[in-house]
């Protein structure tokens, strides 16, 4: 977890999607339910960060998804000396005290598998697949920006396979 700057940090996230239900994990230091995510090393690119954290945080082959980017070979495909991208799904800047900010990129992405295996150096207090009307549950107390990012990756991943 590498932080660049005092002030100011890029992140990527991932809300992963298999079959219907989304992974959201309890951050072990917030307390709250979020996406799977992480701070954007300085060797790697969003995408990158998107993919490791995932497989670091709970184990999972993930694919990111964007209905307007063409194919998986435009990802790779490379012009001279820029590589292609997936752009995130949602971009967002948010305080995470009084001193410091994330600059957040949303990536939409689906499983191969259910099957959570946690690192053990990133283990979350609950990590849980919801459905759509889990996240409607008060018993959770998922902050609406989670909730509307996480249905919205239910709507748009539905079918779409790893």
């Amino acid at each position: 977890m590498a932080h660049i700057h005092d002030k100011i940090d890029f992140t990527a996230e991932v809300f992963v999607v298999f079959k219907d239900r989304v992974l959201l994990r309890k951050h072990d230091k917030y307390k709250l339910w979020l996406s799977v995510g992480g701070h954007i090393e300085l060797d790697e690119d969003p995408n990158q960060t998107a993919v490791r954290e995932v497989k670091e945080e709970v184990g999972l082959d993930v694919r990111l998804v964007d209905a307007d980017f063409v194919s998986e070979e435009t990802e790779n495909y490379i012009f001279g000396h820029n590589k292609e991208l997936m752009p995130p799904r949602f971009l967002n800047r948010h305080r995470i005290n009084e001193n410091h900010e994330h600059v957040t990129m949303v990536y939409f992405g689906v499983a191969k598998t259910d099957n959570i295996k946690q690192g053990e150096s990133e283990l979350s207090d609950e990590v849980k697949w919801f459905s759509k009307e889990d996240m409607d549950d008060p018993i959770y107390g998922i902050k609406d920006s989670v909730r509307h990012y996480a249905k919205k990756a239910l709507q748009e991943l539905k079918g779409i396979n790893y």
